[in-house]
């Protein structure tokens, strides 16, 4: 009794320790079945997808609901009862017994069929389709395969179908065909044709068929699958070609799989493409080292044409399963909602395919939140068990109690959405393990919102030990989300404390500029030096507050400064910022240079003052200067250039004055420079100033060399040459004597070929013009009279007229026009003419 005990105190089934998860769940059938096998044991079972009937070993058929409720119960028979079949209906069943007796009866008529045999009825199987009157048939087996078909007077028929080979001890008829298993293998009879039309010998035929019997099993209506042993083969009925009939049935079997197992088959079914398949296991036992009966396997395999992958195993805990043979176990299954019974005589377990709620129960068990998370949410619609809500705060607790704070702070974007109450719970779940840094950064900011003193809560945890962390928050969080007088209070009382502190300081002026306090905030700026200052004072517009601050602006970064001031002339003028910088010359000349490059016209009443200034502070500059501007006075400029000695740019004045004579005496004295003497005569294409460059260097031979090498196109080579003395050595004279031939060679050139093509252009032109004056000049009712005004043509036909047209499109009469000089007969336009006299306008005449 306490060893019974403890056996329904065990679980179902047993799952192994590894991260695998299994493909089935179990439970045991209760209720009535409970009931029955306290005083009965379960001999037999089939099922409907309406109900299950069970057979036992006192001779009892019991109909129960898939809850395990007896629902009907027939008294058949004294001793055990061997087999129970079901037409696909449900209202017919066939019992068969170990004293021989076999019914046929409905239940839900008064149909019934009784017989008794003289030897053990090991099986019975009727029609699938009983309940149509044209298929009143059914099959028993015991030495012998009897087919019973009810006549037209209700009368039973028996006939034999096989017989000879032993007891048959297992049938299945699915459709048109009957298989059943003999002591000598598997037979497939074709109802339509009454031909058997396959034997599939048994393997091991060592094994004892009344200890191990055959498990058959339809797939489909061509698909037979047998389990002996611990063999498994799957056969396939086919259709034979009708070449090949002669005198052979139409259908024939073709083995597709074929495999072994490790232990002997006790049942099999299909799911899917895959098999289920229930083991009889024998195993040594430890203490003893006796052979044992082990705990029954439920594998699920994928069948392979020579062997199998197995995909799950799950060892199975029935009540007494150390008293159970191999003949003990069965293995029912419904096809419409994969259930699989395994019966046993004690005990009922109902295996079911793992739904999405099992798959999540077993990742929580295994804590893989994520994935279980993940699961949930790809199937929320279908889950019945689970709230995604309560697997993702699982989720978050079991990261908090691993240490991982930040994934599970980020992990609140996700779970917690817009559920404050959740929020606010979990900040302050984070709050009292001391982490309210970690979950600072994904506490939400917009939709929803939670209650400020959340956010000023992380704030001060920030304020009192973080201050870059605390600056970070200011930055992100909008300024909406905490009472700002409260932080701005407590980041003063900071400051007392450390009041140069960068960070702090930074921080109180964006608060100020979110309290709209910008003055506070623009003076803290500016002491930091800070880059935000200039978008500071852009966005609020606060350029009455920098009028004297200008200086300041521009030791931080003059060149933002200088672009800011120019892009706001009308709120800070031009005289004003000068007037800052006054003693700032250096300031001044960088606002004023921007101010001139921008436009050369608006600063100019300070282009005097800019010329010193250009002089004093950047002097590459003060050349373009002269050149650009306008506005500044030459004799002032001049004075500052020479009393710098600014080569360059007296030169330049002196030329803008009118003295080019002094300007290239300069270049030649000061500077040295023959490149920049003929440079600048070049400019100015002035003979008198090429004839003083060629007095001043007919003593110099390299300014001589210079002078052949760039003369050639401006003033005749020949008047250098006949002024050069006798004897003179001239470096490079050879070469520059070459390039002024080739020079002058290319000029020729150049003549000749700008010649041919104007010749070509013109000669194109002219016989476009001739191809154009030559085409015909429409005159029609639209046409008038240049002279008289009326219409060209006469209203009447019939009489002759000559109208003149010119290739300019004027038309006239002939007698409008006036009578040709006698010098020449060449007419002209008289419009064209009186502007002007040329192509185009000589007379194009018409008569009719």
């Amino acid at each position: 009794q306490e060893t019974r005990s403890n056996e329904e105190s065990t679980d179902e089934s047993e799952e192994d320790e590894s991260e695998e998860e299994p493909k089935l769940k179990y439970e045991r059938l209760s209720n009535g079945m409970t009931e029955i096998l306290q005083k009965d044991a379960a001999s037999c079972m089939t099922v409907h997808e309406k109900f299950l009937a069970l057979g036992t070993h006192y001779g009892k058929v019991y109909l129960l609901d898939v809850q395990g409720n007896i629902t009907q119960k027939f008294d058949v028979s004294p001793v055990k009862i061997n087999q129970i079949s079901l037409d696909e209906s449900g209202e017919h069943m066939g019992v068969c017994s170990e004293d021989g007796k076999v019914q046929v009866f409905g239940l839900y008529s008064a149909e019934e069929f009784h017989e008794t045999f003289d030897c053990p009825i090991k099986i019975v199987a009727v029609h699938p389709h009983f309940v149509r009157s044209h298929f009143k048939q059914f099959v028993t087996g015991g030495k012998k395969l009897l087919l019973y078909e009810r006549s037209w007077m209700n009368r039973w028929k028996p006939s034999v179908l096989h017989e000879g080979e032993g007891n048959i001890r297992n049938i299945k008829w699915r459709g048109h065909l009957i298989a059943w298993a003999n002591n000598m293998g598997v037979k497939i009879l074709d109802m339509i044709s009454k031909q058997r039309i396959t034997n599939v010998p048994r393997d091991d035929i060592s094994l004892r068929p009344d200890m191990y019997p055959c498990s058959l099993c339809w797939k489909d209506n061509l698909t037979l699958i047998i389990g002996w042993g611990n063999s498994v083969k799957i056969c396939s009925v086919k259709e034979r070609h009708a070449s090949e009939i002669r005198d052979l049935p139409n259908r024939y079997v073709e083995i597709v799989f074929q495999f072994d197992t490790e232990f002997y088959i006790s049942g099999l079914a299909p799911i899917c493409d895959q098999l289920v398949i229930l083991s009889y296991v024998k195993e040594i036992s430890e203490k003893t080292e006796v052979e044992c009966c082990a705990r029954p396997r439920l594998d699920i395999v994928q069948p392979l044409p020579e062997s199998c992958e197995e995909i799950s195993s799950d060892a199975l805990t029935v009540r007494g399963f150390q008293e159970n043979e191999c003949r003990d176990y069965h293995l029912e299954y419904s096809e419409g909602e994969s259930l699989f019974y395994i019966i046993s005589p004690r005990d009922v377990v109902v295996a079911k395919e793992r739904d999405q709620d099992d798959h999540i129960d077993w990742l929580l068990e295994k804590k893989k939140y994520e994935e279980a998370l993940m699961a949930a949410e790809i199937s929320q619609k279908t889950i019945k068990k689970h709230k995604i809500l309560d697997i993702g705060l699982a989720y978050i607790n079991h990261l908090v109690e691993k240490g991982e704070y930040d994934l599970a702070a980020r992990k609140c974007q996700k779970i917690l959405g817009k559920n404050t109450e959740l929020w606010e719970f979990e900040v302050y779940k984070f709050k009292e393990i001391g982490q309210l840094k970690a979950i600072s950064r994904y506490l939400p900011r917009r939709d929803p919102v939670l209650k400020p003193l959340i956010y000023e809560m992380v704030l001060h945890e920030f304020l009192e030990s973080d201050y870059e962390g605390f600056a970070t928050l200011i930055k992100e969080w909008p300024g909406d989300l905490y009472n700002n007088t409260i932080i701005v209070q407590a980041v003063v009382d900071h400051l007392k404390k450390d009041p140069q502190n960068r960070t702090l300081l930074q921080t109180l002026a964006e608060l100020y500029t979110y309290d709209q306090r910008y003055g506070r905030a623009l003076e803290i700026y500016l002491t930091l030096r800070h880059k935000d200052v200039f978008q500071l004072i852009h966005k609020h517009n606060l350029f009455s507050s920098i009028r004297d601050k200008i200086v300041l602006l521009m030791d931080f970064d003059s060149e933002k400064a200088v672009d800011m001031l120019l892009d706001n002339e009308d709120k800070i003028s031009i005289d004003r910022v000068v007037e800052e910088l006054e003693n700032r010359p250096e300031l001044q000349h960088v606002y004023l240079h921007k101010l001139f490059k921008r436009d050369h016209h608006k600063g100019q009443r300070y282009h005097e003052k800019q010329i010193s200034l250009y002089a004093e502070y950047d002097r590459p500059n003060l050349l373009p200067f002269l050149r650009d501007s306008t506005h500044c006075p030459l004799e002032k400029a001049l004075e500052i250039c020479q009393q710098r000695n600014f080569v360059e740019e007296t030169v330049y004045l002196l030329s803008r004055m009118g003295n080019s004579r002094s300007a290239l005496k300069m270049i030649m004295e000061e500077l040295q420079d023959v490149d920049k003497a003929i440079e600048f005569a070049k400019e100015q294409d002035d003979g008198e100033l090429w004839e003083d460059l060629i007095l001043y260097s007919i003593d110099k031979p390299p300014f001589i060399t210079g002078l052949l090498n760039n003369i050639g196109t401006h003033v005749d080579p020949i008047l250098l040459i006949h002024r050069i003395k006798e004897g003179m050595e001239i470096p490079n004279l050879r070469d520059s004597l070459v390039k002024i031939l080739q020079d002058y060679n290319l000029q020729i050139l150049l003549r000749e070929g700008c010649k041919k093509i104007l010749v070509a252009d013109s000669l194109s032109l002219l016989k476009k013009m001739h191809r154009t004056q030559m085409k015909g000049v429409l005159v029609d009712e639209e046409n008038i009279c240049e002279s008289c005004l009326s219409p060209i043509l006469p209203s009447d036909a019939s009489k002759s007229f000559n109208v003149v047209v010119f290739h300019c499109r004027h038309m006239f009469h002939k007698e409008c026009l006036p009578v040709p000089n006698t010098v020449s007969s060449v007419q002209f336009c008289n419009i064209c003419s009186a502007k002007h006299r040329g192509p185009g306008s000589a007379i194009l005449e018409m008569k009719k």
